[in-house]
């Protein structure tokens, strides 16, 4: 009886230190409808930006998404982002997005056709400074041991 208690006990403890995922969070409404539209990025910044190269989204350079375009539509949590500045890598996807309660930025970059339920890889954002014309995403780097913020901000068109 003693050992049944115990790892019941020893369960209970477990399950309720479990972390949270983001995607499993709800959804914060009010910044997602913010959100809908049609966006440019109009900086992709970090120290150490001059020196240090980031592959953003594993897709292109940083500064290749300044001037890329976003479209999302809150409705479905869907959209689509296009990146066509020169020397760089043309890009177009489908996504999926939405934002938690958490004020985080959950992002999935799908292949056309793909359903996002068979994506398993996505980013994880944090959304800050949010009005009607602009906010900003940060994600989180890690440069040499220390964690650094790129800070991706859109202007709305």
């Amino acid at each position: 009886m003693k050992k049944i208690i115990l790892l019941l006990t020893i369960s209970v403890l477990v399950l309720s230190c479990k972390s949270k995922s983001a995607t499993v969070t709800k959804l914060d409404s009010k910044s997602q409808v913010a959100i809908k539209g049609n966006w440019t990025i109009a900086a992709v910044t970090y120290p150490g930006s001059e020196y240090i190269k980031v592959n953003s989204f594993n897709i292109a350079d940083s500064q290749c998404f300044v001037g890329s375009t976003w479209k999302f539509i809150s409705n479905n949590n869907k959209g689509e982002m296009t990146l066509t500045k020169a020397n760089c890598p043309s890009f177009y996807s489908p996504i999926t997005w939405f934002v938690n309660k958490e004020g985080q930025f959950v992002l999935k970059v799908l292949n056309a056709g793909e359903k996002a339920k068979k994506v398993r890889d996505g980013y994880v954002l944090s959304i800050a400074n949010q009005t009607e014309t602009s906010f900003q995403l940060h994600d989180k780097i890690d440069v040499g041991g220390k964690m650094t913020n790129v800070v991706y901000q859109f202007s709305k068109n």
